[in-house]
């Protein structure tokens, strides 16, 4: 197992890795909206999911993967009732390529974030 560490998305805030790679596989942790220097990005859920989604391309295309790798992807919103303005983000980011999904609401998240998203994707071996 390689762990995965780039100065292209923010730094994990706890005992864990931005993501883990094996088996031609890469793993990421949640990400939430935060920069690449740690710092919280404030605004609505698309902001919010715009930003975790640039989080996310960085971490895999670290490794060689990219958002056309995906295969599954986990959702947590703090509120499903933002669920429409998400998935508009969620669809424009994915393009064509449609991952498995699967989307739940949580009491709460990290940082206050509103969002978080956790890939596994293919790895191009190098």
């Amino acid at each position: 197992m390689k762990i995965v560490s780039t100065p292209t998305a923010p730094q994990a805030i706890g005992p864990y890795s931005q993501a883990m790679v094996t088996g031609g596989m890469i793993f990421t942790s949640g990400q939430i909206p935060l920069r690449a220097d740690g710092s919280k990005l404030k605004g609505d859920i698309a902001a919010q999911t715009e930003q975790v989604f640039d989080n996310l391309s960085a971490i895999l295309e670290s490794q060689g993967s990219s958002l056309g790798k995906v295969v599954k992807v986990t959702v947590f919103m703090t509120d499903l009732g933002e669920f429409a303005a998400m998935n508009t983000v969620f669809a424009r980011r994915f393009g064509e390529h449609r991952p498995a999904r699967s989307t739940v609401q949580v009491a709460a998240l990290p940082t206050g974030a509103r969002v978080e998203i956790e890939a596994i994707a293919l790895v191009t071996p190098t």
